[in-house]
């Protein structure tokens, strides 16, 4: 629930536009931590494939996380090279 205090009807606007991004990017937050989540479980069951198959999507995942502004470009860039580094560091 929102408590709205701004009298001026621009500033009230400002209050909800703010919580309805700061939900959306919560959620592509999510979203992302999960992915790595999964990759990181394949690695850890020592599945190859799997973990191959995850960092593709976990990839996705961030780059689109990056487009939106919920993340920096190298934020994104630094998740997913620290991915495909331990995915390839596999035996």
């Amino acid at each position: 629930e929102v408590y709205i205090v701004a009298n001026i009807k621009s500033a009230k606007k400002r209050i909800l536009v703010n919580k309805t991004r700061a939900e959306r990017n919560k959620s592509i937050r999510s979203g992302v931590k999960t992915a790595i989540k999964k990759v990181t479980a394949a690695i850890e069951a020592n599945d190859k494939d799997a973990a191959a198959k995850a960092l593709v999507a976990a990839t996705a995942t961030i780059d689109k996380a990056a487009t939106k502004g919920v993340y920096h470009k190298n934020t994104a860039s630094r998740k997913v090279s620290h991915l495909a580094k331990a995915v390839n560091k596999m035996a």
